[in-house]
């Protein structure tokens, strides 16, 4: 008697696939045993799958370790510049840079995280570890908090938990401190983070929509004597999540930049090597 073993299936093989490149989740190099100990996967099963991986340039091999290919790289871009919200916010994004001084960041929710799409800044970049394609828990985040605030209830579902991950001593930790903080973010018409994803780091962040829709966020962060928790920066701020949901609305290049032509904010002292200019000049509006 012959005994058939069946093929995988198309959606078991794509679910395998799946799982082998969740696991270069985070920067760096991954060798076959951490990659079978991060999937699961039987050693054989990787191994094949790996290198089936490499030849459609899905991965890359140098050695005995396995890093993202440019493959996904392309894809990953083509992703990124097709997505209307990146698209229209592009724009603002350096204007409110320009305006600002700090670092700009656009993002999106992703069940309990935020994605970030893009990062707009000089020298202070390398001192926040966000980049484009990574992601932040939402309630840890000015932008995540503003996105949740301005959302259905429904999204708050991922949040239903005893004890939420944290990634300060300032962080958020129960979803009735979440709840009450969105309550504040829909009075104050803005969403604040002092600390609570970075520590010695601020932000200011606006939704992205109309209330109850909103399809993403924008904001500022910086060292902690550089940000503003005030009207100075909220408006800024506020003004260029409009400007993107009008471009978003009415299509690029139908409606001008919200920021007019801005005096760079001029900040406080010198903070971990960055230079910073004295106190802050006014910002003007449109």
């Amino acid at each position: 008697m012959t005994t058939t073993v069946d093929s995988p299936t198309p959606s078991a093989v794509i679910d395998r696939v799946s799982l082998v490149l969740d696991a270069f989740d985070g920067p760096g190099r991954l060798t076959l045993a951490q990659i079978v100990r991060r999937t699961g996967l039987p050693r054989s099963s990787a191994h094949r799958m790996l290198e089936r991986l490499v030849q459609l340039r899905w991965l890359r091999r140098s050695g005995r370790d396995y890093e993202l290919g440019m493959r996904l790289v392309e894809l990953g871009s083509l992703a990124v510049h097709q997505d209307r919200v990146h698209r229209a916010a592009v724009p603002v994004l350096h204007e409110l840079h320009r305006a600002t001084g700090l670092v700009v960041h656009l993002a999106v929710l992703d069940t309990a995280d935020v994605v970030y799409l893009e990062k707009v800044g000089d020298r202070m970049t390398s001192a926040i570890p966000t980049r484009v394609g990574g992601r932040h828990p939402a309630h840890c985040t000015a932008v995540g908090k503003a996105i949740l605030a301005a959302s259905a209830d429904d999204v708050l579902t991922p949040f239903q938990t005893d004890l939420l991950p944290r990634k300060t001593k300032y962080s958020i930790s129960t979803t009735g401190q979440l709840r009450a903080e969105l309550n504040k973010v829909r009075a104050h018409g803005a969403a604040f983070d002092r600390e609570e994803s970075l520590a010695g780091f601020g932000c200011v962040a606006a939704a992205i929509g109309d209330p109850g829709e909103a399809v993403g966020a924008v904001s500022v962060c910086g060292p902690m004597n550089r940000m503003m928790f005030d009207q100075r920066l909220v408006s800024p701020v506020r003004m260029a999540a409009l400007g993107i949901w009008r471009q978003i609305q009415e299509g690029a290049g139908r409606v001008a930049p919200t920021l007019q032509q801005m005096r760079p904010l001029r900040m406080g002292p010198t903070v971990r090597g960055f230079d910073m200019a004295p106190e802050p000049a006014g910002l003007q509006f449109a």
